[in-house]
């Protein structure tokens, strides 16, 4: 195995010292074998990445990985993810990059696009399932609950941000377009952090107006629409599954949890081709898998559109985090550097804190139907909150099926 001083991409060198060039076929390996192992979430993946390729075969130093892995935490997609493209791209160029991200994926897309199948075959009629994926949506509900308190605890660290966070929970409520709502947030932030105070205050003001009219239209629509049945949309089509997907993908600022919003709000507000209940049960299924949680667009687009529905939302989330990396990486390095976009970026961040805040509150009105799915809920919520193992969600998930197939025998 020979070291490689430089890997070539178009016109760039990347000077990588202490990187082997492996072959294709080993580099996929590595990564496939990563994506086996890819338990406990994000802070788990990243650690896993660390250890054997920063600090066990030093590809890079501890000072590089760490710059690298603060652009990824500051563009959308899942960083592990991206940063499994990133270190294919050193060892073999963009082809490496490619069959480093898909051999990281790839584990995860094939368990969930297995128990999709199962799941709309077999799920849907079965007693026994039912029990278990009523105790499972509890749980799914106290690990949201969970990523919205980590997630806003580093990303909410003043009093602006707060108040976008939650001007951004009661817009995403209210049903305003949550692209008005992250745009809004982020210049807000902008003009605060440029201490044009009236600015920010007059935004505040319009978005409150706002906020206040979507409310009153919607109670108008529900006392209008009281006595009449909603019909169910038809079918997604596989350019609007891909475009979902995509814009998924684009918008996962502030880890993957934020992906949550937006496809609840495609697949269950707009598109309406699956309910909450089967939203939290796709939840539920990518948290027992070793994958990125952004897994879980798998099934949503496999009930939206069966075996090429999924294949198009994967596509769509996926893609993003393969471009950044392959095409614009040394670009997107020079672009964070720029401090009016951190500051923008900033805003955009505490408001997608608040859109998974109000996604969240929907959501455990179907997670906790009952005092046993509440009960369920808050020992679920307790233990990740005190316990730090890697596999507290997969541990918390299955535990809770494990409880809702003992209540069913009761």
């Amino acid at each position: 195995m020979k070291n490689a001083a430089a890997v070539p991409v178009n016109d760039h060198e990347i000077s990588t010292p202490a990187i082997p060039q492996e072959s294709y076929l080993r580099l996929f390996l590595r990564f496939l074998r990563f994506g086996l192992l890819a338990w406990g979430g994000p802070a788990a993946q990243i650690a896993m990445i660390r250890q054997e390729l920063v600090d066990e075969e030093k590809w890079v130093t501890n000072e590089r990985f760490n710059r690298v892995l603060a652009v990824y935490q500051i563009l959308p997609g899942p960083e592990a993810h991206e940063l499994c493209v990133y270190f294919g791209l050193l060892a073999r160029g963009r082809r490496g990059g490619l069959l480093a991200g898909l051999g990281f994926m790839l584990p995860g897309f094939v368990l969930m696009m297995m128990l999709s199948w199962f799941y709309v075959t077999y799920g849907l009629d079965s007693a026994f399932f039912a029990a278990a994926f009523y105790g499972m949506q509890a749980a799914v509900g106290a690990v949201i609950v969970r990523a919205v308190h980590r997630i806003g605890s580093h990303a909410l660290h003043d009093r602006a941000l707060w108040g976008i966070a939650g001007l951004a929970m009661l817009a995403q409520l209210s049903g305003l377009p949550f692209i008005v709502t992250l745009a809004v947030a982020g210049i807000a932030y902008m003009l605060f952090k440029r201490k044009m105070h009236w600015a920010t205050l007059g935004l505040g003001v319009i978005s409150a107006v706002l906020i206040f009219i979507a409310v009153i239209s919607i109670t108008q629509d529900h006392s209008s629409a009281a006595s009449t049945s909603v019909a169910i949309t038809s079918d997604p089509s596989l350019p609007g599954l891909f475009g979902s997907g995509l814009r998924s993908g684009l918008l996962t600022f502030g880890g993957a949890y934020t992906v949550i919003s937006y496809l609840q709000n495609d697949a269950v507000t707009v598109g309406q081709w699956m309910t909450n209940a089967q939203f939290l049960d796709g939840l539920a299924l990518s948290g027992i898998l070793p994958a990125p949680l952004v897994i879980f667009g798998t099934f949503v687009g496999y009930v939206g559109g069966g075996f090429l529905g999924a294949i198009a939302v994967t596509i769509g989330i996926f893609l993003p985090a393969f471009a950044f990396t392959l095409v614009g990486h040394q670009v997107v390095e020079r672009l964070v550097e720029n401090k009016a976009l951190h500051s923008f970026l900033d805003g955009v961040t505490a408001g997608v804190v608040g859109l998974i805040a109000a996604t969240t509150l929907v959501l455990l009105r179907t997670a906790i139907p009952d005092v046993p799915a509440l009960l369920i809920f808050a020992v679920g919520l307790v233990i990740l909150f005190r316990w730090k193992s890697k596999l507290n969600v997969p541990v918390v998930v299955l535990g809770a099926a494990v409880v809702g197939l003992l209540l069913m025998n009761l």
